[in-house]
């Protein structure tokens, strides 16, 4: 994948900009270029365009890139042989590092300690270094401190779904490639229907190139219909009221009980209006219902918790939950978005 391939629109424009800079300057302008954002959205494609376009502009330069699992597997067999000092020598020499799924190294500290100080080395000498991952740095909450503040000290990019213009041309673009024949009205209702992320559209197209393959005949819009109804129907996400818990609990560092405890301090009793704003949101659950799930409470809590919540959004207020400051509406965007993900 290389970065003009990219389709470019308004979730990925500042990313693609900063990728762009990456290659064309060295020493790097900035480090790291952190991206972030749900899955299936284009952060590992962006990471193989900079790597061969760093290749190609910049040839004797040392580039490497993998997987932060990958990094974790190396360090561990080192480790198991006795050759840390020819790991060290492999990873602290190179000129650009390029670590997808970053947020993996959450799971064990003494490869963290190592990733931190392979990092500091390659930043103090000016050398290129690109991370992705799922969440913004203030949520890779067992990173530590040291980690995370330099994660945030570079240029840190979100990447989000695509949007319905830009989903159009991805569409077109990929059926050119595939030397896929399908209708105009086809192509557009693939773009409206599979929305969440790329790779829904990438399966769709692959379905009706299938198709198309092996009946040698034009796909049209009721053919693209009748194929993809139930890959359709299965890309609806359906979300339930344990899975708000867990995604509001998670985020903010509450235990479920204390949620659903009769606690009025402001770090339980916000996330619980929010999560109650989500599942009026979310779910077909009524009033009543919802009251129940989080503590039994009454209708007239979980409408008085919707209406709060609804003033924070109107007057894009401030609040202070999980030790950072959130803007609601950022608040809210990343709740959803992982709630979604889930």
């Amino acid at each position: 994948m290389e970065l003009s391939d990219l389709v470019v629109g308004p979730g990925n424009e500042l990313a693609l900009a900063a990728a762009r800079k990456i290659c064309d300057e060295v020493p790097a302008p900035f480090n790291p270029l952190y991206l972030f954002g749900n899955v299936g959205i284009g952060k590992t494609h962006l990471l193989e365009g900079i790597s061969r376009q760093l290749r190609r502009q910049h040839p004797g330069l040392n580039v490497l890139m993998m997987t932060a699992e990958q990094f974790a597997n190396c360090f561990t067999q080192a480790l198991r042989d006795k050759t840390l000092p020819s790991f060290r020598q492999k990873f602290r020499n190179v000129d650009a590092l390029l670590i997808d799924d970053v947020d993996f190294l959450d799971n064990t500290r003494v490869i963290r300690e190592e990733f931190l100080h392979t990092f500091t080395e390659l930043a103090d000498r000016g050398r290129a270094i690109v991370l992705t991952a799922d969440r913004h740095p203030k949520l890779l909450s067992k990173l530590g401190d040291e980690l995370v503040t330099r994660f945030m000290s570079g240029l840190i990019c979100r990447v989000e779904a695509p949007d319905q213009a830009t989903r159009e041309r991805i569409v077109q673009m990929k059926a050119a490639r595939m030397g896929t024949d399908i209708s105009e009205e086809a192509l557009m209702w693939v773009a409206q229907k599979f929305r969440n992320n790329v790779r829904e559209l990438e399966g769709a197209l692959n379905c009706l190139h299938t198709w198309y393959t092996m009946s040698e005949r034009r796909v049209g819009l009721a053919t693209a219909r009748q194929i993809l109804a139930d890959l359709e129907r299965d890309c609806l996400k359906i979300v339930r009221l344990a899975d708000i818990e867990q995604t509001i609990c998670t985020l903010f560092g509450v235990r479920p009980r204390e949620l659903k405890s009769s606690s009025r301090a402001r770090t339980v009793s916000q996330p619980r209006m929010l999560a109650m704003f989500l599942a009026r949101k979310h779910t077909q659950s009524a009033y009543q219902e919802i009251g129940q799930h989080f503590g039994g409470r009454n209708h007239s809590t979980v409408m008085a918790a919707e209406k709060k919540v609804g003033e924070w959004l109107d007057s894009n207020s401030e609040l202070h939950l999980g030790g950072r400051d959130w803007n609601i509406r950022e608040l809210m965007d990343t709740l959803e978005q992982q709630l979604l993900a889930s």
